[in-house]
């Protein structure tokens, strides 16, 4: 009998493997119960208090300034980095052994890999609401209107998470390549630090570190968030902020009417040169004159100014001799033959003894107004009302008049000693003048193409960081598939 049941030929256990969609669901259920029981669900609060201390920070600059929009850009790509590296450094590590077991009983790596993907995508898309959420409640003051979509939320909620997502399948990759917990914590600073720095948009790099930037998730992330928050067109405070302190600053010192007429006439400074070249005073007409003087109270005021005519009695006969309306007085002759008003006195003007009659003074006083009325004025003034004068002239030319002048030549030689303070200084120009000068210049110059207002550059950096997704879940899956390769 017992020989018998040797013989027998022993029954094959029959092992159903579920196919590769399915065990995405299993491993996905068997995650979604390790975010409840192995207190996965952690993640959540310390995201909302990360995004609290940041908002904190941030919230009296973002979205204000063209500093302060580029710093808090950077401290939230940071937060996004943060969370999503340590969501899943640890995932892979800390169940090798389970892994491999699997594995080897007809586990499929990339359904294993895929609901990882999917399980943090969902942790991601969590992150960054609450990260959203946080920082308004604490004050940082989000735009209302997107760019690519109507709401700006919408948008930035996306180039969040997609920052966040990323650096979470790096961090998953990482977590392949290491066999252990502590060593996937140890190499997690390297990495961060690796994201920070070669960033691309806080640090001056060196020419020859540049290209790192291209393999770094922070360099598109930064990108998009400042581009987003329209950091190029945010004024440049750093430049206020420093006048507002250095107002108090003294300034000052003893220079010669010489040194500083020398400077002036330097034509060969292109500073001094562009100065000289500015241009006072313009071309206005008679018409624009009279109006101006119809118009002007002083004007009005001086025309009833009295002023002292003096003419001698010869001026007087004189203009009664040449005066064309004055021709029938001249004609009269008293009726007697041959002697006129005219010819009488003519005869007086010519007489030597009436010399110092026709020299006696004669004084009356007439206002201004009567003066331009007799000159015609006004009818003059109407007549070539569209005359244009040209009272342009440079401040090079003033500078020259003066430099030429015999008094200012006399005076090189004499010491003037200026001192003051930059804010009585900038009170004589304008303050605001010269910081909204100031800034329109700073920011000019900071002036970033990548962090250009187009939808098209946010497209593009969405896409950048979606390849850092599909890179990083292959490379996962990969390495993964050489997992029965460990011996230990």
């Amino acid at each position: 009998m017992a020989e018998a049941n040797v013989n027998k030929p022993a029954r094959k256990l029959a092992i159903r493997h579920r196919g590769r969609g399915a065990q995405v669901f299993i491993y996905l259920g068997k995650l979604l119960r390790m975010f409840v029981y192995q207190n996965d669900w952690k993640v959540l609060p310390m995201a909302a208090l990360i995004a609290g201390l940041v908002g904190m920070v941030i919230r009296k600059r973002l979205f204000i300034n063209m500093e302060g929009t580029l710093m808090g850009s950077f401290a939230l790509v940071c937060v996004c980095i943060w969370n999503g590296c340590f969501n899943s450094i640890q995932v892979i590590c800390r169940e090798r052994d389970v892994i491999k077991r699997e594995h080897r009983s007809g586990m499929h790596i990339s359904s294993y890999i895929f609901s990882h993907m999917l399980y943090q995508a969902l942790l991601c898309l969590a992150q960054t609401v609450v990260t959203l959420v946080v920082t308004s409640a604490v004050g940082v003051q989000y735009p209302g209107e997107g760019l690519v979509t109507k709401f700006f939320y919408v948008d930035f909620a996306i180039s969040m998470f997609l920052i966040t997502y990323a650096s979470d399948m790096m961090s998953l990759w990482v977590s392949t390549l290491a066999k252990t917990t502590t060593t996937a914590m140890t190499i997690m600073p390297f990495v961060l630090i690796f994201q920070l720095v070669f960033s691309g948009g806080m640090l001056t790099l060196p020419a020859w570190t540049e290209p790192l930037t291209h393999f770094t998730i922070s360099n598109p992330g930064l990108k998009v968030i400042a581009t987003q928050a329209d950091t190029n067109d945010r004024p440049y405070a750093t430049i206020a902020s420093m006048i507002s302190k250095m107002r108090d600053s003294e300034v000052g010192g003893t220079v010669t009417v010489g040194q500083v007429m020398d400077v002036l006439t330097d034509t060969d400074n292109e500073a001094i040169a562009e100065l000289r070249a500015k241009e006072l005073g313009r071309v206005f007409t008679l018409g624009e004159v009279k109006k101006m003087l119809e118009n002007s109270a002083t004007f009005q005021s001086f025309k009833e100014e009295h002023v002292l005519e003096d003419v001698s009695v010869g001026d007087v006969l004189k203009i009664i001799l040449e005066a064309e309306d004055l021709q029938q007085l001249r004609d009269y002759d008293f009726g007697l033959p041959g002697v006129t008003v005219g010819k009488l006195l003519k005869d007086l003007t010519e007489s030597d003894q009436a010399r110092s009659l026709l020299e006696w003074r004669i004084s009356r006083t007439v206002t201004v107004g009567e003066v331009l009325d007799r000159l015609d004025a006004a009818g003059i003034l109407e007549r070539y009302a569209d005359l244009e004068i040209d009272a342009r002239f440079t401040l090079g030319e003033i500078i020259d008049t003066l430099a030429q002048n015999g008094d200012a030549q006399a005076r090189r030689d004499q010491e003037i000693t200026l001192k003051t303070t930059l804010g009585k200084l900038l009170d004589i120009v304008g303050e605001d003048k010269v910081k909204t000068f100031l800034e329109e210049k700073a920011a000019e110059a900071s002036y970033t193409p990548d962090y250009a207002y187009d939808v098209e550059n946010v497209v593009d950096y969405w896409l950048d960081l979606f390849v850092f997704i599909v890179a990083f879940a292959i490379l996962s899956t990969v390495t993964l598939e050489f997992i029965d390769k460990d011996k230990r």
